[in-house]
C-alpha cells in the first residue's frame, strides 16, 4: 500500500514539475526574473529527484543475492538521501548564488505578465501534486501530526514529496511576492531578495530530508505500535512463557528483521523448543506481515538475572518484565 501510493505521489509530482519548469523557464526568457531562473532550476531538480525515488523503488525489489542475503530494500533509502543532496547542490545553493547576483547587479522585469501567469499556472499545478501526496500519506499518517509521519515514516517516497510539494509552493509565492515588489518599486533588488529567500528554504527543506534519510540508512527498529503486536505474538504462555530481549530492524520500508531469546521450559525437549518457535515464527508474521527475517533463540528464563533490571541496548518500548536469561 504505502509502495503504491509513494509511486501515485511521485508521478504526480513528476508530470507536474515538468511542465511547471517548462513554462519557469519561458518566463525567465521572456522577463528575465532571476526569480523564475530559480524556481525554473527547482522544478529540474524536483523532477530529477522524483526520477530518483523511482529508480530507488525499481532496484530495491531485486532479490537477495548470496552477496546481499538480506535483499536490497535499503535502495530506497540511499536514492532518497541522493534527493536531500541534489536539492541542497543544485537547487538551494543555485538560488542563493543567482539571488546574490541579482541583488548585486539589479535590472528592471520585463514583459511582467510572463512570469505572473507562470507563477499562478505552478501554483495550481504544485497545488494538484501536494493534493494527491496528501491524500495518499492520510491513511499511512494515521492519527499521527505531520511532522510525526515525516520523521517516524519508514517508506522514504511520501515525506519526500510531501516537503518538496510543501518547499515548491511556498518558494512560488516567495517568487511571486519578489516579482510583485519588484513592479510595485520598479526595483529589480526584491526579485534578487525573493531568490535568495527560495534558496534559503530549498536548503532547510534538504537538511530535514538529509537527517531522516540518515537515520533510515543507519538503521531502524519498527514503531513501538509494531513492537507491541510482536511482543504480544511471541508469547503464548505455553510453549514460549516469556520474551528476553529483542531487537527489530528495518531491512526496507516493507521488510522487518526480527531477532529475540525467548524463554521456554527448561523440561520441554529439543522437538517441543524447535516446534514452540516454529509457531512463535507463525504468528509473529500474522501480526505483522513485514516480518519476513525471523530469529528466535530459546534459553531458560532466569529470575536472577531478571533482578539484574532490562537490557539497557534493549529494543524501545519501555522495560521487559520478562528480561533475564541463561
Amino acid at each position: 500500500m504505502s509502495a503504491s501510493g509513494g509511486t501515485r505521489a511521485i508521478v504526480a509530482a513528476l508530470g507536474a514539475n515538468l511542465a511547471i519548469a517548462a513554462s519557469k523557464f519561458v518566463a525567465f526568457a521572456f522577463s528575465g526574473s532571476s526569480s523564475m531562473l530559480a524556481e525554473g532550476v527547482h522544478s529540474v531538480a524536483d523532477s530529477g529527484n522524483q526520477f530518483l525515488l523511482l529508480v530507488g523503488g525499481k532496484k530495491a525489489q531485486r532479490e537477495a543475492t548470496p552477496q546481499h542475503p538480506f535483499g536490497y530494500g535499503r535502495e530506497r533509502y540511499i536514492y532518497a538521501f541522493l534527493v536531500s543532496i541534489v536539492l541542497f547542490s543544485i537547487g538551494g545553493m543555485f538560488a542563493i548564488y543567482e539571488g546574490y547576483e541579482k541583488i548585486s547587479h539589479p535590472h528592471a522585469l520585463k514583459s511582467w505578465y510572463w512570469p505572473v501567469g507562470v507563477l499562478l499556472f505552478a501554483i495550481v499545478a504544485e497545488g494538484f501534486s501536494f493534493r494527491t501526496a496528501i491524500k495518499e500519506s492520510k491513511e499511512l499518517r494515521g492519527s499521527l501530526s505531520w511532522s510525526q509521519f515525516i520523521r517516524r515514516a519508514k517508506a522514504p517516497e511520501l515525506p519526500v514529496v510531501l516537503l518538496e510539494d510543501f518547499g515548491a509552493l511556498i518558494g512560488l509565492v516567495l517568487a511571486l511576492g519578489g516579482v510583485g515588489l519588484s513592479l510595485l518599486t520598479d526595483d529589480g533588488v526584491w526579485d534578487g531578495i525573493g531568490t535568495v529567500c527560495i534558496g534559503v528554504l530549498l536548503v532547510c527543506i534538504a537538511l530535514v530530508l538529509a537527517a531522516e534519510t540518515k537515520s533510515l540508512l543507519l538503521g531502524e527498529a519498527a514503531g513501538l505500535d509494531v513492537i507491541k503486536k510482536i511482543e504480544e505474538a511471541t508469547v503464548d504462555g505455553e510453549s514460549v512463557t516469556g520474551l528476553i530481549h529483542m531487537r527489530t530492524l528495518h531491512l526496507g520500508p516493507e521488510e522487518l528483521l526480527v531477532a529475540a531469546k525467548i524463554a521456554v521450559r527448561h523440561d520441554d525437549t529439543a522437538v517441543e523448543v524447535a516446534a514452540a518457535i516454529d509457531a512463535a515464527e507463525d504468528r509473529i508474521r500474522a501480526a505483522v506481515p513485514i516480518a519476513r527475517v525471523i530469529y528466535l533463540e530459546p534459553d531458560i528464563y532466569s529470575a536472577a538475572e531478571a533482578a539484574k533490571g532490562p537490557d539497557p541496548a534493549a529494543t524501545p518500548g519501555g522495560p521487559n518484565p520478562h528480561a533475564g536469561g541463561h
